[in-house]
């Protein structure tokens, strides 16, 4: 996936909204291969890459395990520690919303303002599709290449 500078911004300004109004530490979205898109808040001091590449396997696991149950997937999963505790939600099936908070807020609060942060983030996904669609089709290179151009290049003698 490419992520574009104009919804990387946009993803960055909903990540830092959610971390004010969840009272979160940090926020990270992470796409499906495990590469980090954006972070904001707490950071210092957590391996971003790490972490990144973590969630991405965690929710592949997940969804491994949600299909033996016969289900999709579960796309939201909760991990509950003694100080710090991590809300994971996948966004389109290509994004993962993570927010790491402590005791300063609750998971009632974090999954009402996730709930409300995941219309926006679709937003901007759909806007990359999108995106990524119209760009597709520009960067047609061979598109105009018939056979006989082909045939043409390799049966010709220089």
């Amino acid at each position: 996936m490419v992520i574009y500078e104009e919804e990387h911004q946009q993803l960055t300004e909903i990540s830092e909204r959610l971390a004010r109004d969840a009272l979160a530490k940090a926020i990270f979205v992470v796409d499906k291969d495990g590469q980090l898109v954006t972070s904001t808040g707490e950071t210092a001091g957590i391996d971003t890459t790490g972490l990144a590449s973590l969630v991405a396997g965690s929710t592949a696991a997940t969804g491994g395990l949600a299909q033996m149950l016969g289900e999709e997937e579960f796309p939201v999963h909760f991990h509950e520690g003694t100080h710090s505790h991590v809300h994971i939600s996948v966004i389109a099936g290509a994004l993962i919303l993570v927010v790491i908070f402590d005791d300063r807020s609750s998971l009632g609060l974090v999954r009402l303002r996730v709930k409300r942060t995941y219309k926006d983030m679709m937003a901007v996904y759909e806007k990359i599709q999108a995106r990524m669609a119209n760009e597709d089709q520009k960067l047609d290179i061979f598109g105009e290449i018939t056979d006989d151009d082909i045939d043409s290049l390799f049966n010709d003698t220089f």
